[in-house]
């Protein structure tokens, strides 16, 4: 992984000896990820397959 963080680049490295990482599946050349998305990815979560909740809109009863 490598990124900028406003005073130079920073590389991760992280190497797993009995599985693969999931990278996302998409069709464009750059992947946007939140930062929650991106520390999945070293942790070995597919973040294709996790489906979030909708958003929900509750009004307070008065």
């Amino acid at each position: 992984l490598l990124f900028f963080d406003r005073s130079g680049f920073v590389m991760v490295l992280k190497r797993l000896t009995e599985d693969k990482f999931r990278w996302p599946r998409r069709q464009e050349t750059v992947v946007r990820l939140t930062s929650e998305q991106l520390h999945w990815i070293p942790d070995g979560i597919d973040i294709d397959a996790m489906v979030r909740h909708p958003v929900r809109q509750y009004q307070v009863a008065g």
